[in-house]
């Protein structure tokens, strides 16, 4: 089992920043990819950005040149640093692991963050 644990939303304005933290505890493997995926209301979650534990990294091309993302994997922890911020970045912000083992596939969800950005 991996825990996910992320902090760091709240309420910003349009052109604002905020920084999301996330930490896993539990039974980390590795490789395994870290991530962050959003939902806004209505819609279906998409991913934001992803890293893997070797270094790679994913963005979705709306958050490309604002959003970086971030890990330390000595402490097995992944953030998000958004800035730019606009309107339509609001949503609750998920943090993700995955891990592709012998036999098995493992994913694993935080609990969720809101990010609200006010026009």
């Amino acid at each position: 089992q991996v825990q996910l644990v992320e902090s760091g939303g709240g309420l910003v304005q349009a052109g604002g920043s905020l920084r999301l933290s996330c930490a896993a505890s539990g039974s980390i493997f590795s490789p395994n990819v870290m991530g962050w995926y959003r939902q806004a209301p209505g819609k279906q979650r998409e991913l934001v950005a992803t890293m893997s534990s070797s270094g790679s990294s994913n963005y979705q091309d709306t958050v490309k040149g604002r959003f970086t993302i971030l890990r330390d994997n000595a402490k097995n922890t992944v953030y998000l640093q958004m800035n730019s911020l606009e309107p339509e970045d609001t949503a609750v912000y998920y943090c993700n692991y995955k891990y592709w083992g012998v036999f098995k596939f493992y994913e694993y969800w935080g609990q969720g963050t809101q990010v609200t950005v006010s026009s």
